[in-house]
């Protein structure tokens, strides 16, 4: 039976952070009821039998939001429609200040075995600055509820590269993060995103960006920490202890199907990417997706694309399974550029990103792109 990922919506918030350009909305109580009857809706309407489903990844948005009610419901609305193979990941977000009692039963109650954390930094300064609804005590609060309702596979998110950002705060957010014990690290450079409140603040000059020289020392530092403390970095932004890794993006990144319900929600299920609307009064209105065939130049492009986020790689053989051809015979003669300055690597059928590949992989792939 195939084995698929789930994708789960939720795009309410408590107040939308100045950087962010995701489908989210502050407050919105008000489409609560109304946006859990239309997901419910959607569910029932994808449902399927012939699938296993290995990994849910339940975001927005801030899930932890919205009421425990509507997280119990939606959860059992899942694993009603679908069959979940034992042991499946289940993970869901919440921002510090969100953890409460009643949403912690709801999670456990549906499976869910993993949350992801949006700690950003340890500086309240910088969270004012970013318009989190949180500081950092709410961070270590949070993870100590999370243990004490059994929940053990912890990431937190870590910003890099933020306005009056300097590389002790990344040093000191580092060692806060990891001294909490979290199994899992996402440390993710800042990418100013037009429309933002951040973007503009910028544009006019009231904020200044850390130089690229100090943003790569601070994504240096995070090797370095995460490394001595016994991590494993497995893809460009994250990190774990070994067995810890995300499933759910490890298999989105070796470019596993997924179904995604909700507003915003994308999947991908044979050959055909599929993109609910963004806007919730659409996705409320029922509005269909949009649905993308993918042809085979651009599913092997893909394939290498996402491939390359890892630090393995993509084999010969992955990639032979997928398309009927070997990496060298469809890319070989697009990639030496890139070997011969040390962005990429090709041994014993393996394709890699290097050290210095990761800082510029955009370019990597534009010679790696179909004619």
């Amino acid at each position: 039976m195939r084995e698929i990922g789930l994708y789960l919506h939720i795009p309410f918030c408590l107040k939308k952070c100045v950087y962010c350009d995701f489908a989210s909305m502050g407050g919105g109580e008000e489409f609560f009821a109304p946006y859990e009857a239309r997901v419910l809706e959607e569910i029932s309407l994808r449902a399927r039998r012939d699938v296993t489903v290995r990994t849910l990844y339940v975001g927005g948005g801030t899930p932890s939001v919205v009421p425990a009610r509507m997280i119990r419901s939606l959860l059992a609305a899942l694993r009603e429609a679908f069959p979940f193979a034992p042991g499946a990941e289940c993970s869901m977000e919440m921002n510090p200040g969100t953890v409460r009692k009643d949403m912690l039963e709801a999670m456990r109650e549906g499976g869910v075995n993993r949350v992801s954390m949006g700690m950003q930094c340890a500086q309240d300064r910088l969270l004012r600055m970013l318009g989190r609804p949180h500081r950092f005590s709410d961070v270590a609060e949070g993870v100590r509820m999370l243990r004490r309702y059994g929940f053990d596979n912890l990431n937190l998110d870590l910003m890099l590269g933020l306005p009056g950002q300097t590389e002790d705060d990344v040093g000191e957010s580092l060692r806060k993060a990891l001294d909490l014990g979290v199994s899992h690290l996402s440390c993710y450079g800042l990418i100013v995103e037009e429309g933002t409140e951040m973007a503009r603040r910028v544009r006019d000059g009231e904020w200044t960006l850390p130089d690229e020289d100090t943003e790569r020392n601070m994504y240096d530092m995070c090797l370095a920490e995460t490394s001595r403390r016994g991590m494993r970095q497995y893809e460009i932004s994250n990190f774990a202890y070994p067995g810890r890794e995300c499933r759910h993006n490890v298999d989105i990144w070796k470019r596993g199907e997924y179904i995604g319900i909700g507003c915003a929600a994308a999947g991908f299920m044979d050959g055909v990417r599929r993109q609910n609307p963004s806007s919730l009064s659409a996705y409320l209105r029922g509005e269909n997706p949009q649905e993308e065939a993918i042809g085979e130049e651009d599913a092997m492009f893909e394939s290498v694309m996402l491939g390359l986020r890892l630090t393995e790689g993509i084999t010969d053989s992955e990639f032979y399974s997928r398309h009927g051809r070997t990496l060298f015979e469809v890319f070989g003669r697009r990639w030496q550029k890139a070997v011969d300055h040390g962005l990429l690597i090709y041994r014993n059928g393996r394709l890699q990103l290097t050290r210095r590949g990761m800082d510029v992989q955009n370019s990597v792939l534009v010679d790696l792109m179909p004619d």
